[in-house]
Formats: structure tokens, sequence, C-alpha cells
């Protein structure tokens, strides 16, 4: 259904027209996080290095992104499970997606502030 300005309904909430049409749709129904593939706008490649280089690294990559950028480190220290989601929860951000595979951990967040 049509509203003003060409945006979609859903639901009862009305779609601005310049939101694209999958932005709407939420990637987690429980509250949890989704372990589904995502693609992120920006990759921090910190393989090999140990804490707390992943968290650095992915910090000075954050810095001065527009909120809502999606970043995702690759780390294979098992300390970045738990040291990216704290930095996250500790500066604002929204932590979107935590995998594990084959050693290496795929942790996304959603940028929520650009002064991290």
């Amino acid at each position: 259904m049509s509203v003003p300005g060409g945006a979609e309904r859903r639901g009862a909430e009305p779609v601005p027209p310049d939101v694209p049409p999958d932005a709407t749709a939420s990637a987690v129904d429980d509250g949890g996080i989704p372990d589904g593939p995502r693609e992120p706008a920006e990759i921090v490649d910190a393989r090999g290095l140990r804490c707390p280089l992943p968290v650095i690294r992915l910090a000075a990559r954050a810095e001065g992104l527009p909120p809502g950028t999606e970043l995702s480190v690759l780390a294979t220290d098992p300390a970045a499970q738990y040291d990216v989601p704290a930095w996250a929860r500790m500066r604002g951000h929204e932590l979107v997606a935590a995998t594990e595979s084959d050693g290496v951990w795929t942790i996304t967040v959603r940028v929520q502030r650009s002064d991290t």
C-alpha cells in the first residue's frame, strides 16, 4: 500500500521514501544475535593479531564512520568474541552478529555514533 511521498506501508509504520525496502526488515526477531551471512560495508582483517589489537584496529576504522555503517572484524584470537562486544557496548554501538568458522571469528557491529 502506498502512502504520500511514494513510501510503502508495512504494518502500521510508513516507510520513508529514501529507505531501501530491505532496510526496514529486522534481522533479529527474538532479540538475539543473528548468525546468518551478512555483507558489511567495511571489513577489518585482524586475523593473527592478539588482544587488544583486533579491538584497536576496529576502533580506528570505526572512527568517523556515519551512524548505521556496519563494520566487521575478522579475528583468530578467541578473546575477540568477548572484547569486541564489550567495546561496542561501551562505545554505544550495536552488536549485529558474531560467528566462528574454522577458528576465525567474524564479529559485526553497527556504528551508532561517529565519535567512537
